[in-house]
Parts: structure tokens; C-alpha cells; sequence
């Protein structure tokens, strides 16, 4: 069967769900995926399940938690029996294609010793056709690509990449033209062009890279936004104070490659060129937004843009993407397409889990019974939710079976090298698997919306806690591994089988 509905897929890499002009962020200018987001639906509270890249996108790809499809960290090998996306597509006769990159590492199980793959964690994920692969460690076709343009890029190619032009702090040493964004829309272009003429359904995702770090931007991106007109960084007033909350945050915020810049300049400038990064990214969009218009190809594609997972930016003085706090997992999700109802937005819990179960029901197939989430197609089709989710769960892993480090510094083993968050409109809980030598973290979000305060250990809060904490334990009951829970051999029927519904 030839499928009649285009999928386009579109992940940005690490931004984060405020930085939309369309969510009121006071500097941010994102026109163009406001503009979708008129023409669809976007969902202002959208949380990822994992960080760092590779487990986020585990569970975007897979719907599971990351409890359950288990790849912790960039490098742990993504469970071969495990269903995602791609596969899905390709069983309804799309030819899932990838433009960028997945970050999904081998199961070592599914490959002979030796394989190549297993050197590195940036793989491809099962069912997906490689059309232009960029990996972040190794982006061999847009280096060629520039080095046939007369640009000079040297054999250590991360001094010309991750490194600012000579004279400036963040610009890139190469032009808007050439940069990564820019080269991964034009392949993309080039093979959309093919598909349509062979008037069939395609299945294409759009991995950028941007707004991901080096923070550096190509011209006139790098001067974009005004330094001295961005929001001032949510933290305590003073580094000391806020790595007091908590033993882990306060390794965390003194790490070198975690913490944000002391000085006040440096740090409203790095958010600047954060902004500008976007700003590229949104400006790349439109060309395929455009031309999904030009082509008439928009009133029979669906088009779904997200996150992998969000960034930090020198709130709580951390950079990057990690621990607890909604910077690091709150992101933006639009989805337009045939069917979905224009201009709404919707505030409700939702997550990455959601968005495989969505694609699901709107190409008329069904959920893999390993999916977590749920389908958001009621809100897609304009109906009233009323037994939705009041919360949503993220988890952190911060083992590395490479280096003992944190086990080392805290006394812990390696499967106590974790946390999961419960999170909704009224409080958020964080439990670690270390615990009690990592203790539990309460933030009272009526009191303490920008969760400077851990209360957890105050009496008043007593009650209150072992409440979410009951919450969180039946939360990971109700969603643990359950792939033959549902069957039941019987003498009278043989197999009884039956799933019920998820809330």
C-alpha cells in the first residue's frame, strides 16, 4: 500500500519550550514556527523523559520511559526488540527517511564483535534510510560539502567548527550560508523535490543540531539580540546558596563544563547567541515551510516539531541539559497537518511518550502495546480532555560506566546513580535511587515557582511529601515492563488477551 499522508519530523536540539515567540518569551523571535503553531496545534507544556540527547530521543522515538526502554546515557545500547517510530512507518509502506541524526547506539546483541557501530554512540535508529547522516562528532558530508566550496577546513576540523571567528566571542567562522542548518535543509529540499514528483506519501525527519552548543552563530545571527535585553537568569543570589539545596546540584553548579559564566556579561551574551542560534533555525524552517506551500504539499503533511530536551542557560548557574529542574526537559511540541484543528493551544501535562501514539492514530494504526504515553489526537481534533493526565514524570541518569566518578565522590554503586520527578501545577518531587545519601527534593511551586527552596525535610511538608511520593511509586507500578501482563492461557479459551486502556 502506498500511504497517502507525508510525515514531516522535526527535532531541534536542545531548546527549550519558553523560547517561542508564540509562548511570549520576551526577546526570542521565532516567526515561523509561530506561524505553524497559528496553523496547528501547540502544546505549551510539553515535557521530554530524559536527558541527555540519546535518552530523550529513546523515549521520543520509542514512547517509552526511560525506566523502561533503558538507554541511560549517550551510549547505552537502545534495546533491539523495542518498536519506534521509524519501524512503525516503514511497516505501512513509508521509507523512513533521516536528515541528521539520531544518536541511537547499537544493541551489541543484533551486530558481530568488531562491528563498527559499537565505537561510537551516535548510530542510526532501526528503520531509518540514512539519507544525509550528521552525526555531531563526525559531520563528514558537511565538511565535504564546504571543503568543495573553496571553504578551508582543516583536517582538525572542531578548531574551525567549535571555535569563534578571530575578533569575535560568538560568531561562527563560516556564513549563514554554510552553516549545518542551512546545509540539512538544502539536502532535505533536494530530496523532498524527488519524492513529490513521484507523487507519493514520504516520511522524512529533520534532526538540526542548532540550537545545541558550541554557542556560536553565523552572521547576523551572532548580533541578533541585544545582550542587555535578555531575562535575567532564574537563581539564587549567590552560587554558594544555591548549591546548599542539595550535595548533587552543588557539584553540579562548580563542574567546569556545567557551570555558567561568572561574569555577568559573558552570561548575557552566551544567552544572546542562544537566541540568535534559534533564530537561524526558524529561518531555515520557513524555506520548508515554504516550500510545502509552494508545492501544495501542506494540506496532506503532517508536520510534527519538538526537542530532544531543553537547556539550563545559566539558571540555577548550570549550563547544558541535566538534573531536575523544567529547563532541562521542558520544550516545545506544534503539530499541523490533515485533520488537526488550527490556532489551538493547550495547557494540559503533556510528553515526548505522547507523540508515537499520535502518529499512530492519526496514519490509522495501532499503538505498540510497549508506548507509555498517549494519544493527543482529541486535542488535535478540537474535543474536550477530561481524564487527562494532572502531572508529568522525567528521570535523570547520571551513572557512566566509564568513569566512577560520582559513585566515588558519594559512596554509591552504579544503579544509585539516578532520580525520577514528579512534577505538577502545585509541586514537584525528586526521589534518588541513592537515597538516603542523596536526599529527597520538595519544591512547593504555589510558594516557590522557581524552585529555590528544597522543603523537603521540613515538617509542615510531611504529609504533603509522602503524597507524591506514593504518587511516583504507583506511577512506575502502573508503567513497568508488561509485555506479555495482558495475556493469559486458559483451559476454557486458550489465550485471553486484552490491554487496557493508559490514563
Amino acid at each position: 500500500m502506498t500511504p497517502d499522508t507525508n510525515i514531516l519530523f522535526i527535532t531541534a536540539d536542545q531548546w527549550r519550550g519558553d523560547c517561542l515567540g508564540a509562548a511570549g518569551h520576551p526577546v526570542v523571535r521565532t516567526p515561523n514556527l509561530d506561524g505553524l503553531a497559528r496553523g496547528g496545534v501547540s502544546f505549551r507544556r510539553h515535557f521530554a523523559q530524559a536527558a541527555p540527547c540519546g535518552p530523550s530521543r529513546a523515549a521520543l522515538y520509542t514512547g517509552m520511559y526511560l525506566m523502561n526502554h533503558r538507554s541511560v546515557l549517550n551510549g547505552t545500547p537502545l534495546d533491539g526488540r523495542h518498536d519506534n517510530v521509524a519501524l512503525l512507518a516503514r511497516r505501512l509502506g513509508y521509507e523512513p527517511a533521516l536528515f541528521g541524526y539520531t544518536d541511537t547506539s547499537i544493541d551489541p546483541r543484533t551486530c558481530a564483535p568488531g562491528d563498527p557501530r559499537l565505537f561510537r554512540y551516535e548510530g542510526v535508529l532501526p528503520g531509518f534510510d540514512p539519507v544525509c547522516h550528521l552525526p555531531e562528532g563526525e559531520p563528514r558530508a558537511w565538511l565535504e560539502w564546504m571543503r568543495a566550496g573553496g571553504i578551508e577546513v582543516p583536517d582538525d576540523w572542531r578548531s574551525f567548527v567549535d571555535r569563534p571567528a578571530p575578533g569575535s566571542r560568538w560568531r561562527t567562522q563560516y556564513d549563514a550560508k554554510h552553516s549545518q542548518t542551512a546545509f540539512l535543509t538544502d539536502r532535505f529540499l533536494e530530496w523532498a523535490g524527488t519524492q513529490a514528483a513521484a507523487r507519493r506519501g514520504w516520511f522524512a525527519h529533520v534532526s538540526f543540531l542548532r540550537p545545541h552548543p558550541p554557542f556560536l552563530a553565523p552572521a547576523p545571527y551572532d548580533t541578533m539580540f541585544a545582550p542587555e535585553s535578555v531575562p535575567a537568569p532564574v537563581r539564587a543570589a549567590s552560587r554558594a546558596q544555591e548549591g546548599a539545596q542539595h550535595p548533587l546540584l552543588g557539584v553540579m553548579i562548580d563542574h567546569p563544563f556545567l557551570k555558567s559564566p561568572d561574569d555577568p556579561q559573558e552570561q548575557r551574551e552566551l544567552q544572546a547567541t542562544y537566541y540568535g542560534m534559534m533564530a537561524e533555525v526558524d529561518d531555515q524552517i520557513a524555506r520548508v515551510l515554504d516550500w510545502l506551500d509552494t508545492t501544495r504539499q501542506s494540506e496532506r503533511t503532517l508536520v510534527v516539531f519538538t526537542s530532544d530536551h531543553g537547556e539550563n542557560l545559566g539558571d540555577h548557574y548550570l549550563l547544558h541539559k541535566l538534573g531536575w529542574f523544567d529547563q532541562s526537559y521542558h520544550v516545545p511540541l506544534i503539530v499541523r497537518g490533515p485533520g488537526v484543528t488550527a490556532g489551538r493551544v493547550v495547557d494540559a501535562f503533556t510528553e515526548h511518550v505522547d507523540v508515537l501514539p499520535t502518529i499512530c492514530e492519526l496514519l490509522g494504526t495501532a499503538v505498540p502495546l510497549q508506548c507509555d504515553g498517549r494519544a493527543l489526537t482529541p486535542w488535535l481534533r478540537g474535543a474536550a480532555v477530561d481524564d487527562w493526565r494532572a502531572d508529568t514524570h522525567f528521570e535523570f541518569d547520571f551513572r557512566d560506566p566509564d568513569s566512577p566518578l560520582i559513585e566515588e565522590a558519594f559512596g554509591l554503586t552504579l544503579e544509585e546513580c539516578a532520580l525520577a520527578v514528579l512534577r505538577d501545577d502545585h509541586g514537584k518531587y525528586v526521589q534518588f535511587s541513592g537515597f538516603p545519601v542523596l536526599p529527597s527534593i520538595f519544591f512547593d511551586l504555589d510558594d516557590d515557582p522557581a524552585q529555590l527552596r528544597n522543603v523537603a525535610d521540613e515538617a509542615a511538608y510531611a504529609t504533603t511529601v509522602l503524597g507524591y511520593a506514593q504518587r511516583m511509586l504507583a506511577w512506575r507500578m502502573q508503567h513497568t515492563e508488561r509485555t506479555l501482563t495482558g495475556m493469559k492461557l486458559t483451559m476454557h479459551a486458550g489465550l485471553v488477551e486484552r490491554n487496557a486502556t493508559r490514563r
